[in-house]
């Protein structure tokens, strides 16, 4: 399954963005902007995107530096360039929203993202709050303020010892293989993404999936993960801002969801009064790709139905 459309889009930071759009027949009742997760690519939610056009939406999504065709000085596959690399995945992703508002003015942007990109969305949100009418933010593998600082002083030992351009060895070690470990019976290294093992074979096969990340990208998505646990900048958010979690209890990145719900209280205590929060059972870390996808994307339908109704 393929986008309607590709096309490039150049962004004042001098990227060339890949991006994707899937639009519906008609009028949208609103516009869906996907960011995807480290290591994958945008391309890998066209089927949510037609999902989202035969209910009305927009979908545009687009490859993050770094990441599945986009190019952008110094930012090969893997690494997401010079920093401060965070602030230029944050302006490109306000290119794609500006592109958005261009072709579709007035009509509301839900602002959606996965696992990394559930940090970057919420991070952007926090900066741009009055260009979202809501924000969805799935399997985001948030970690604690003290937890991140830690992984960017073993990063800053990395970086000293091999450089900013080299993959890292130890992140792989305390991610992705340590989730790997939580299916001991597992078939693939990849299996901790779905049940679905048609979906896990096709990851392993797409050579812009499953590579390591630099030292330097892993420290941006530790920036990422320092700037949206920081409870200050949630204040720059509208409180009644309709906001979704999801995630899987066998989501070994997630903890179970636990990080969602540690989230869920977070956003509670500092008075957002608009939450949805969906664990789903037996469901590992890619729920677009799990087994149950048709519930989760019917449950997401109705919600951000609800976000973008007439008040």
């Amino acid at each position: 399954m393929q986008f309607d459309a590709a096309t490039t889009l150049e962004t004042p930071t001098g990227a060339a963005l890949r991006l994707y759009v899937q639009r519906p027949e008609g009028e949208p009742r609103g516009i869906v902007q996907i960011n995807h997760g480290l290591a994958e690519h945008a391309a890998r939610y066209a089927r949510f995107a037609a999902f989202l056009a035969g209910r009305g939406f927009a979908a545009y999504a687009h490859d993050h530096r770094g990441h599945g065709r986009t190019k952008a000085p110094g930012a090969p596959l893997g690494s997401f360039g010079p920093e401060p690399a965070a602030d230029k995945v944050l302006a490109d992703v306000l290119a794609v929203n500006e592109r958005i508002a261009a072709d579709y003015p007035g009509l509301p942007v839900i602002l959606f993202g996965h696992s990394m990109g559930a940090m970057i969305a919420l991070t952007f949100l926090m900066r741009h709050a009055d260009r979202i009418a809501a924000a969805a933010l799935w399997n985001m593998p948030l970690a604690s303020r003290p937890e991140a600082r830690a992984a960017k002083l073993l990063l800053a030992w990395e970086r000293f010892r091999l450089g900013s351009d080299v993959p890292s060895r130890l992140m792989p070690r305390l991610t992705f293989r340590a989730w790997a470990k939580a299916f001991p019976d597992a078939r693939t290294p990849f299996d901790w993404l779905s049940r679905d093992s048609g979906e896990v074979e096709k990851y392993i096969a797409d050579p812009l999936c499953g590579w390591d990340a630099t030292v330097g990208m892993w420290r941006g998505v530790f920036d990422f993960n320092l700037m949206a646990a920081d409870d200050r900048a949630l204040a720059s958010i509208p409180k009644p801002l309709p906001i979704q979690l999801v995630g899987g209890a066998a989501d070994p990145a997630t903890a179970g969801g636990i990080a969602l719900k540690r989230l869920e209280r977070r956003l509670r205590r500092a008075g957002f009064s608009n939450l949805e929060t969906s664990i789903y059972p037996e469901t590992r870390h890619e729920s677009l790709n799990e087994l149950n996808r048709e519930i989760i994307m019917e449950d997401f339908a109705r919600w951000v139905g609800r976000a973008v109704a007439p008040a």
